[in-house]
């Protein structure tokens, strides 16, 4: 059902850049598919918000039931919905774990692709972590190369290839080029990431061009623009970044990494296929030699 969703949710549709046209979808089939996916995903949340309700006593509360509690609070300023807590839960499938393993991935056939950046990245985790087996969140801040990896991983392979769409509040004028009010903008972030205007090697993966480097991807530099800015950026940016990066630390730190045999960094493919995320066309595939005895 996800992967339907995002398929949908990235496709093509005459009614998003023409709405007087948006009638053609049900000529394409578009609505139906759309109509279907929906019915689906709908049912499924349902099921899940029964369940908790049947077990509102749990000892263990997890984020449904603090949805929950949170529209059974008269007191509450705002009071969420049914459908405000559906769209939260298929926020947390869609967007928090698609977007997470898209960037792992990537991170991934780079450094198996790049052996220097592999070595340079490995060594520093193991010389922050040592003999533990475990990465900690708190050795995050000691990884610069680290972090400078997934900068690069982003820049290069953004999970999300264009923002979700913004609508000018006002008519404005920028570069010569006159925008009416209410003009949806899309911004393709994959784009500005490759701007040979913008980065020096564009194409290359080159983690060391963020060493000692202020450009980050919060919001404040335009250049870099993974999680969006503004006030709708992404809201997740913190907590996905902290998963990813203890994630690849944790795999550089326990296991050697090497191409199957026969395989060279040049046979690779790198195609992408586009959606609203943006995946390899074809699987990675790399053997895993644990450092640890009894690791698999």
């Amino acid at each position: 059902m996800l992967e339907e969703h995002q398929i949908l949710l990235g496709g093509f549709s005459i009614g998003d850049f023409f709405p007087s046209l948006a009638w053609v979808s049900a000529l394409t089939g578009m609505r139906r598919q759309l109509q279907s996916t929906f019915s689906k995903l709908d049912a499924f949340l349902d099921e899940v918000i029964a369940d908790h309700l049947e077990k509102r006593e749990s000892n263990a509360p997890d984020l449904v039931d603090v949805l929950l509690a949170a529209q059974r609070d008269e007191s509450a300023d705002v009071r969420l919905t049914m459908d405000n807590i559906k769209a939260v839960i298929l926020d947390m499938f869609a967007a928090g774990t698609d977007t997470t393993f898209i960037t792992l991935d990537w991170a991934m056939t780079e450094l198996a692709m790049n052996p220097k950046a592999m070595r340079a990245a490995q060594q520093e985790v193991r010389a922050v972590v040592g003999n533990r087996t475990s990465v900690a969140e708190s050795d995050l801040g000691q990884l610069p190369y680290m972090k400078a990896v997934m900068k690069e991983t982003l820049r290069l392979h953004p999970p999300v290839p264009v923002l979700v769409p913004r609508e000018s509040m006002k008519a404005v004028t920028i570069e010569g080029y006159d925008i009416p009010v209410k003009t949806r903008i899309f911004v393709n972030v994959w784009a500005i990431g490759r701007d040979p205007e913008l980065w020096e090697e564009a194409e290359a993966f080159v983690p060391e061009r963020f060493l000692g480097s202020e450009v980050d991807y919060k919001g404040q530099d335009f250049e870099l623009l993974p999680f969006g800015a503004g006030r709708r950026g992404c809201p997740g940016l913190a907590f996905g970044i902290a998963n990813v990066e203890i994630a690849l630390a944790q795999m550089l730190h326990s296991f050697d990494w090497e191409l199957p045999p026969g395989t060279h960094a040049e046979d690779f493919d790198m195609d992408e296929v586009f959606g609203i995320t943006m995946h390899r066309a074809q699987n990675l595939v790399l053997v895993a030699r644990p450092l640890f005895a009894g690791e698999a």
